[in-house]
């Protein structure tokens, strides 16, 4: 069979065979009745296994979400307190509910807490010796990283370790730091959008995973990406793929229509050799302006996957071609609406947000500007097929300061969304699957520059969490009306909440090889 090349979802998944070895060097196959690794191939048989699951399979097995640990940001809403980690009781059985039951508060001022990451993952499933006990948190502004330790007491984390600017900047010269992956290694990467001055550089920072001490960079010296943002790899294709938003100077502040015109914006994915450390060839994308969240099929044997490029509003595939380049084509385009009453005549949809299903079946995104949420089978990836759509908020509902003058996909705009009795302020942005993929969490701020820019309403009003029901047979999006997390009643004020996490997981977080 051949792995290299471009082929549809169903095959994906050769019937009875898993992948052996579990370090980064794994490419062969073997049938399920073998070991795999030095462990039984079932996580939940193994006695010996590491983090995470043996994969993405088994890990749709896994237990049903309880808690979930999410940053909340104070930056650019007018309180002046720390960001924190909120975590949010999401057992539908705890008297806890739908409640914030534990506040994390950060030892700084306006770090703004983004994304976050793991000690280790699945990566590193064979390995009985790592354990999934802290939750890796760089700051997008500060360029700091918190070390979270959510093992002691998973309900109750607590901080286990601040490694601050200064040490990044003297051994990597990087700062303004987004993602967080494990890895195999044992080590802890975390992309960059840029250097000290605010200038793009995209770097990758190297910690240790035990001690998380900065070990260096990543790249070759002098081998960072002019731009950079999101990263994703794929050992057994010897590859990693990132992305570029803008240079921390120009997206600082807002987002100003005059630097898209002069080309500040990303519209590149870099192809990095994943032994050399180095980029192989640079990808131009057609209409991929602002390429954000990038998604490697889960199956590790894969050679494709999805970016979701924000200010085109459209999803790109990209995927590995016989003679071992990449290649990369549109698949999807959610198309502009003419309106009146908003910044330009017309409003992309800004696609923010990005998921795969565990079983490569499903793809997920967020339209932050029009406030839908869309699911696409991707069982033949070329042709994704629209299976659910639904529109929480957003910049074009009725009543609103925007009139939509020409719109290619609705009759007419859609209403307010209002849940137990809050109206929904901003609209649909970062979001999680459960493992099943039956549940997706949503929450509803990007950014806080460009919050208080598209959304003023956000920051008066604090951004919320909200859960949809997912049908995962003939595909389809309900919002469940009994659940919300209302960030607008915190205790220091409204709050912005972002990305979310589970402690065993996800799939967003986890990386199989």
């Amino acid at each position: 069979m051949r792995l290299d090349g471009p082929r549809p979802a169903a095959l994906l998944w050769p019937t009875g065979m898993y992948a052996a070895g579990c370090g980064e060097g794994a490419f062969t196959l073997q049938s399920v009745a073998q070991p795999m690794c030095p462990i039984a191939s079932t996580a939940a048989k193994c006695g010996n296994c590491g983090p995470g699951y043996s994969t993405p399979l088994e890990a749709m097995k896994g237990p049903r979400e309880e808690i979930v640990y999410l940053p909340c940001i104070y930056r650019n809403t007018g309180t002046e307190a720390p960001d924190y980690l909120a975590t949010v009781d999401v057992d539908p059985k705890s008297p806890q509910y739908c409640q914030v039951i534990h506040r994390l508060p950060m030892p700084n001022l306006k770090d703004e807490l983004h994304h976050s990451g793991w000690n280790t993952c699945s990566s590193c499933f064979s390995d009985s010796t790592k354990s999934r006990t802290k939750l890796v948190l760089p700051s997008l502004i500060s360029s700091r990283i918190y070390v979270v330790d959510v093992g002691s007491e998973p309900r109750a984390p607590k901080l286990h370790k601040v490694i601050e600017p200064k040490d990044i900047h003297a051994k990597c010269e990087l700062a303004f730091l987004h993602t967080s992956h494990c890895l195999a290694s044992g080590e802890v990467m975390i992309s960059s959008l840029g250097d000290l001055k605010g200038n793009g550089k995209g770097g990758f920072v190297l910690l240790d995973g035990e001690t998380f001490e900065v070990k260096g960079t990543w790249e070759r010296p002098g081998g960072a990406a002019p731009l950079g943002y999101d990263f994703w790899y794929q050992p057994r294709h010897n590859v990693m793929i990132s992305t570029e938003w803008a240079a921390p100077n120009v997206l600082r502040d807002g987002f100003n229509p005059a630097d898209v015109e002069a080309g500040l914006y990303g519209s590149h994915l870099y192809v990095w050799d994943w032994q050399r450390h180095e980029i192989v060839q640079t990808l131009s994308l057609k209409d991929g302006l602002i390429p954000l969240e990038i998604r490697f099929l889960h199956n590790p044997d894969a050679a494709q996957g999805f970016v979701g490029c924000a200010l085109s509003s459209t999803i790109q595939r990209f995927y590995k071609n016989e003679g071992g380049t990449w290649s990369v084509e549109k698949v999807i385009q959610v198309p502009p609406k003419k309106v009146k009453g908003w910044l330009l005549p017309e409003m992309p949809g800004l696609i923010t947000d990005i998921l795969l299903s565990l079983d490569d079946r499903f793809l997920y995104f967020s339209n932050w500007l029009h406030g839908d949420l869309r699911q696409y089978d991707i069982s033949d990836p070329q042709r994704p097929r629209l299976t659910g759509q639904l529109f929480l908020g957003g910049s074009i509902v009725k009543g609103g300061p925007v009139q939509v003058l020409e719109d290619q996909e609705l009759k007419s705009q859609p209403e307010p969304l209002v849940v137990k009795g809050k109206r929904v302020a901003g609209g649909p942005q970062m979001i999680q699957l459960s493992l099943d993929g039956k549940r997706l969490y949503v929450t509803t701020s990007l950014y806080s520059a460009w919050d208080k820019q598209f959304y003023p309403d956000l920051i008066r009003e604090g951004s919320v969490m909200l859960q949809v029901d997912v049908d995962t047979v003939k595909g389809g999006l309900k919002l469940n009306p009994n659940f919300l997390v209302d960030f607008g009643k915190e205790p220091l004020g409204p709050a912005l909440a972002h990305e979310l996490r589970y402690p065993g997981g996800d799939c967003s977080s986890d990386i199989w090889i």
